[in-house]
């Protein structure tokens, strides 16, 4: 038995003072209760600071962390995407292998718990399978001319070493009608990246630097006629799938409300707003996303266009909104969204959520806040 006491707990939105926390030795939860006097609790370890339950990065390309650095900040949409294709060669396997371990390493210490992580190629599995972090590993179906049969490998091969894998269309705007109706007819819960640039919605009139691309390469989509990212979704994918939409940096409120109305479960908006900045400085939608009620998690995307997979950091550019409510959408909303919410994503009793420390931080009339010096560090 353990137990660990601080000053605070913070918890499904919730600021709660004098935690005490007793887990078994296999990290659950065993109760959850409030200390008035350490001094007659013996074997407690105590905190200066706030615990959480350990965070959920919901959008990740842990496969990419060879690529830190490698693209300039501000290229826009199109140049980050021509930019991965021009130096994703100059890497070694080794230098693949070794960033991604250091990434992996990375999270965890800093008090990641599971991550929905994106996969194309065969590189981060073994290395997954080592790891102590949860995994549900999206095997991306990516191209014009892409077919199934292209990413089965990638979905045996993460089988055969025990870890979760299912396929996932990229975007609405990479993936013909035929492979996208497919995928949606196999799989429950879906990731796709969504409106994370204006030239997504604008292909579907005709124009933008997606499609001029497409037109320049000769490529032709079935799917313009559907009119919009947004009525593609609703028109491809029943009503009883789960999703993630990633980005969601161009999403109006006719096109939440659709999506919204259309799914009998909540959609989880999956925000990247370190990623949005690095590529394009734009911003994800988080006040119409508060307003609307909706289901919110938060990602890193890849160190291809992040400089580091924190998710405090990430916390740092939602603007006002109150750190009990983020730390939320960093461990429980991530956890609905991959469907791990009954075993972690908040201290309750019977999970194993893991326990972070929260160092740094300043309380104010009740409220916490993030400073610069805040850190985050694994205790369970």
């Amino acid at each position: 038995m353990r137990r660990i006491a601080a000053h605070y707990l913070i918890d499904r939105s919730q600021l709660i003072a004098r935690p005490l926390i007793e887990l078994d030795d296999q990290g659950s939860v065993v109760s959850v209760g409030e200390w008035e006097r350490l001094d007659n609790i013996p074997m407690t370890e105590f905190y200066a600071g706030a615990l959480t339950a350990g965070f959920v990065n919901a959008h990740s390309h842990v496969e990419l962390s060879y690529l830190r650095g490698a693209i300039e900040r501000n290229t826009g949409f199109g140049g980050f995407a021509r930019a991965i294709g021009q130096v994703r060669g100059n890497y070694t396997m080794s230098q693949r292998l070794s960033a991604l371990r250091a990434a992996m390493a990375q999270m965890w210490e800093e008090g990641v718990q599971a991550v929905g992580d994106i996969i194309n190629d065969l590189s981060s599995l073994e290395a997954k399978s080592f790891s102590p972090i949860m995994w549900h590993n999206f095997a991306e179906c990516f191209g014009l001319n892409a077919r199934i049969e292209g990413v089965e490998e990638l979905l045996s091969h993460s089988a055969e070493l025990g870890l979760k894998a299912t396929l996932t269309p990229h975007s609405t705007y990479s993936l013909q009608d035929s492979v996208l109706s497919e995928i949606v007819s196999r799989e429950e819960l879906l990731s796709i990246h969504f409106m994370e640039s204006e030239d997504e919605c604008r292909l579907y009139q005709g124009s933008g630097s997606l499609h001029d691309w497409y037109e320049r390469m000769g490529w032709e989509c079935d799917f313009l006629s559907h009119g919009s990212p947004a009525r593609r979704i609703v028109n491809i994918v029943p009503r009883d799938k789960k999703l993630l939409l990633v980005h969601n940096c161009c999403l109006t409120e006719k096109d939440c409300q659709l999506l919204t109305e259309h799914f009998t479960h909540p959609i989880s908006w999956v925000l990247c707003p370190a990623s949005n900045d690095y590529i394009s400085s734009l911003r994800p939608p988080v006040e119409l996303l508060r307003k609307m009620g909706a289901s919110i998690a938060l990602g890193t995307d890849s160190l291809a266009s992040n400089e580091n997979l924190s998710l405090l950091d990430e916390i740092r550019l939602l603007g006002d909104v109150p750190l009990v409510e983020a730390l939320e959408w960093a461990t429980l909303g991530g956890a609905k969204a991959l469907g791990m919410e009954d075993q972690i994503g908040s201290v309750e009793v019977g999970k194993r959520p893991g326990i972070v420390l929260l160092e740094g931080l300043c309380i104010e009339h009740g409220e916490p806040h993030l400073t610069p010096f805040t850190t985050s560090r694994r205790l369970v």
